[in-house]
């Protein structure tokens, strides 16, 4: 009798692994009559790319994660590529949305192409982590020697107007940009442990809870320089030049200061040319 008890108590079922979300999503364009059209466009599991109808050169590629978030141990693969002379803007449906991890880690990669007089602008809208939220991203870019890239990447820990904060957690933000195969930008970003205390730092963000970089990689970047700096307030963010590339860093004490800031900066960057229309929606 014993010894079936110990039988049975050995035999119980493993514990339940918890449901993970999986999604990739490619597209490459080409340029034909005139105007930037799909050459391929690939879709699997919860990532979805939608692309609004256009009346101009431009394509304009909407990003959608259909399973409403990302959480511990979810995994997402983005890849575009822009042939010669095309205009692509890829960006998102909405905020992305980096909820508590019970383990593991969410991980987002974006692998860009851009080539010969070619132009790609990478504007995804803000990603918001929750508290204990816990997040890696990647941006892998290669850019031919003659074609514009334009990128944003912006995070929010919690939404003060929610009366949210990230408090604990993890978020990395690996960037690494080649033009001809060379190396021409590198950042690792690193938050992590107390979230909250790291941040209230004067040297880190000072107290401020929304941030954003910015790059622009083409031939306009020194001449974008003067009217990116006259768009930033000095107490919430600056801009520099150097080897071709214009970098703008901006924080901001919530998300609809940051938005305020980065519009205007981003349309200058683009020439004038307004944010993508989900932005406003």
């Amino acid at each position: 009798m014993v010894a079936d008890l110990a039988l049975n108590h050995s035999c119980e079922p493993p514990a339940p692994r918890a449901q993970r979300s999986r999604g990739e999503g490619r597209l490459t364009a080409k340029w034909l009559g005139g105007r930037t059209r799909i050459a391929e466009l690939y879709q699997y599991g919860a990532a979805k790319i939608r692309l609004p109808e256009s009346f101009s050169e431009e394509l304009e590629a909407v990003t959608i994660n259909t399973s409403g978030g990302v959480t511990g141990g979810d995994q997402y693969d983005w890849s575009f590529t822009a042939g010669p002379q095309c205009f692509v803007t890829a960006t998102t449906q909405a905020c992305e949305k980096i909820y508590k991890a019970a383990s593991g880690t969410g991980s987002i990669t974006s692998r860009i192409t851009v080539g010969p007089d070619a132009r790609f602008h990478w504007l995804p809208q803000e990603s918001i982590l929750f508290d204990r939220a816990s997040l890696t991203r990647r941006l892998e870019v290669d850019l031919a020697a003659d074609c514009e890239f334009l990128a944003v990447e912006a995070i929010l820990l919690g939404r003060r107007a929610m009366g949210e904060a990230m408090n604990e957690g993890l978020v990395r933000d690996r960037w690494r940009i080649r033009r001809e195969g060379k190396l021409l930008h590198a950042e690792d970003l690193k938050i992590g442990g107390d979230v909250a205390g790291l941040v209230a730092q004067p040297p880190v963000l000072s107290g401020h809870v929304a941030f954003a970089t910015l790059i622009y990689v083409g031939p306009l970047a020194e001449a974008f320089l003067p009217k990116v700096r006259s768009l930033l307030d000095p107490a919430m963010g600056g801009a520099s030049h150097w080897q071709g590339k214009l970098v703008a860093r901006v924080s901001a004490t919530d998300g609809f200061t940051l938005r305020k800031t980065l519009i205007p900066v981003i349309s200058a960057l683009r020439g004038g040319a307004s944010v993508p229309k989900v932005w406003n929606l």
